[in-house]
Formats: C-alpha cells, structure tokens, sequence
C-alpha cells in the first residue's frame, strides 16, 4: 500500500510529561508518560506525523468502523469460504468479535461482499488532515508490555484496509484485504534504547539513538502499498522492491486505543493468551466528532451500548483476542482473479488476510520477534533500511 512515515515522536525537543487521568472502560491506568513522549506528537499543529507516500492510495484503516460498520455492511465473517450467519452477534462489533474464535484459530475469515477488483472505496481507509489526525477513525492500538527490570515493552500497530502487493513483471503479487504492521520501542529505565521496524514476514531492529528523529519523535516510512516500515526514502530489497517517500504526514497516536497486556510467567514468546487492559484514553486523542456518532450509531441501531461509537469513554478490548484472520481467505487458482506467478504455486496476485495484534510476538525477548533468526540490533542506518 501506500508509503507511510511514521513520525513516532515530538515536535520540539522538550520532552512533554502529560498527566493522564481520564478514567475510561473500569481502569485507573494511565499511559506512561515516555510512551507518548517518544511514540506521539503533541496534539496541536504543527504536529508531527507518520508521513505517507506521496503516491498513497491505500491509506490508514477505520478501525472501528472497519468491524462494526464495513464488517457488518463490506465485509462477512466466513469460514472455508462458507458465510456464517447463525451464530454471529448482530452488530458484530471490536467488543464481541472475540465470540467468532474457535480452538484452533485463524478459521474465520472477513471476506469482502463486493469484489474487490472493482476497487471499492472502503479500501482507501481514510486519509489523515491536516494535523495528522484520522478523523472519525481509530486507526492504531498502541499496546505496552512489562517485560521487568525497569524494561517496557511500547507497540504501535496500524491498521489498513487494503494491501497492494509488489509489481513484479506486470502482475501485482500479495495483494490482500487487511493489513497490520508495528513498530515497536523498548524503554528501559523510562528511556529508549532500541526500535523495531516490521516489514512484511520480518524486519529490522536499530538503536534508539541512531534512528533518524524530529525532535524526540523517530521517523518511520511506510512502504507504498505494502506499509512495510522503513528507517529511510528509497527504494528497499526484501524479496522484490519496496519504496518509500516523504509524503502526507499522519500521527498514528492521536488516533488510538490504548492499552496494557500481561502474560502468565511460563508464556512463550509468541504466546496468544495475553490479557489486555485498557489504559485511560489520553486527552485529545478522541477521533470521533458527535455528527459521526449520531450517523454510526444510527447506522448500526447500537445506540451508545457497548461497541458503539462512543468516543473516549469506551475502549473495546474483545478484538484484541480474536484468532481469525483480517481479511478474504486466499482466492483458489480456480478462481479467474486469482494469478499462480510462473506456475510454481509459491507467489500468488491474492494471498489471505493477516492476523491481529497477537500474532505480532507482543511477549518476545529481544527486540527482534522470537522466529528462530538471529537479532541484529544495528548501530548505522544506511540508505535502503
């Protein structure tokens, strides 16, 4: 998908320490001060962003919207390609989406109502403003993890509607419906030591203190179409080519949930049996305008229960846990959309949708994910990473 930058810091080189008390969703967490101080911008302009490719097309998702909204009106939960109706909430909201897991996961599929060859305009996302603010969208969930000996653990996860693949002898290659990528910041002693930038099945791990920054904040480019992140412009090797350019600015934090998970002490470092508690919503980072409300609510006959539009007061948690997969299963080679590159049943036009937050290894050890690879915490940047 489109480039996207993301600008995880300040503006100005003060450090500011907020104190967040706004109590939300049965909790008196608040979000720890150096998370938003190295992984947001302040919200009044000029504020500092996550940049888009100037070519974007495919831009942040509205996550709540994408569930309650596209999910009920664009998208349907299926299973081996079969709708399910029987046994799904209506509305299927980010508070009961959790209510679709089965024991052995990644069985339940979001599957587009309309083909998505004909570009419907549910795949664009939403476009940040002027301040970097998705509008009526929260678009990120930014989850903290205490790994112990003063180290936390502070995740950035943003949501796409769309993934358009790389461009390989005419064909587009993995393209698919949803798409979720992260960064991650470890803190020690309420200081930034190292960063992780995902990209497609992996990604690159730098020291805090060569990454490239405004003011406190680091810069992250998001790859055109694929929103791999990327610590400079350029083009970049991976299987095929990523590009990434100093485009639109968006500021992932001033749209997002926010939250805090813990694992059991024996939990391996892919474990998905987190538990997520939501911190309370930092002031200013509500998203949703009362005329949004009244139309989403309205929309979905949900009023303002649990699930709705409801701005700060309420951070869904359920989503969180859900073991399916965010978008169409991958289309068969039966199917006329469908491309097998070169025959060789490897590379395909259409591949499945991702899985959510917990498939990120959100209880790793290294700043790397725990995959078996070697961690390279890297000391240089150079052109291409």
């Amino acid at each position: 998908m489109a480039t996207q930058q993301a600008l995880l810091g300040l503006t100005t080189t003060t450090a500011l320490h907020w104190e967040h008390t706004l109590p939300i969703a049965s909790t008196n967490l608040t979000v720890p001060h150096f998370v938003l101080d190295y992984g947001s911008c302040y919200p009044q302009p000029p504020s500092c962003n996550l940049l888009q490719h100037h070519l974007s097309i495919y831009t942040p998702t509205k996550r709540t919207f994408q569930v309650t909204g596209l999910l009920n009106f664009n998208t349907r939960p299926h299973r081996s390609t079969s709708l399910l109706s029987s046994s799904v909430p209506s509305p299927l909201t980010l508070d009961n989406l959790d209510s679709l897991n089965l024991p052995n996961g990644s069985s339940t599929y979001f599957t587009s109502t309309v083909d998505i060859t004909t570009n419907p305009v549910w795949l664009n996302g939403v476009k940040p403003d002027a301040s970097g603010r998705t509008t009526d969208a929260v678009s990120t969930a930014i989850i903290t993890v205490d790994k112990g000996n003063d180290t936390l653990d502070a995740f950035y996860i943003y949501f796409y509607a769309f993934n358009s693949g790389d461009y390989v002898l005419n064909t587009y290659l993995g393209n698919h419906v949803g798409d979720i990528e992260h960064n991650m910041i470890r803190f020690v002693n309420d200081t930034p030591t190292a960063m992780w930038y995902s990209q497609h099945t992996f990604g690159g791990a730098f020291e805090f203190s060569v990454i490239p920054k405004i003011g406190l904040r680091p810069i992250v480019y998001s790859a055109n179409g694929t929103h791999a992140n990327w610590a400079t412009v350029g083009s970049h090797e991976h299987l095929i080519l990523d590009y990434t350019s100093a485009g639109a600015l968006w500021d992932p934090t001033l749209s997002a949930y926010y939250y805090h998970v813990d694992f059991a002490a024996n939990a391996t470092a892919n474990s998905t049996e987190g538990t997520f508690t939501p911190y309370a919503q930092p002031v200013g980072t509500s998203s949703y305008s009362p005329a949004y409300c009244s139309t989403f609510n309205n929309a979905t006959s949900s009023g303002n229960s649990s699930g709705s539009c409801a701005g700060s007061d309420h951070v869904p948690t359920a989503f969180l846990s859900f073991n399916g997969l965010w978008g169409d299963e991958q289309y068969p080679k039966s199917d006329p959309r469908q491309v097998d590159f070169l025959d060789l049943g490897v590379e395909f036009k259409y591949v499945g949708g991702p899985a959510g937050p917990l498939s990120k290894g959100l209880n790793r050890k290294d700043v790397c994910p725990d995959t078996g690879d070697i961690c390279l915490l890297r000391t240089v940047i150079e052109p291409g990473d």
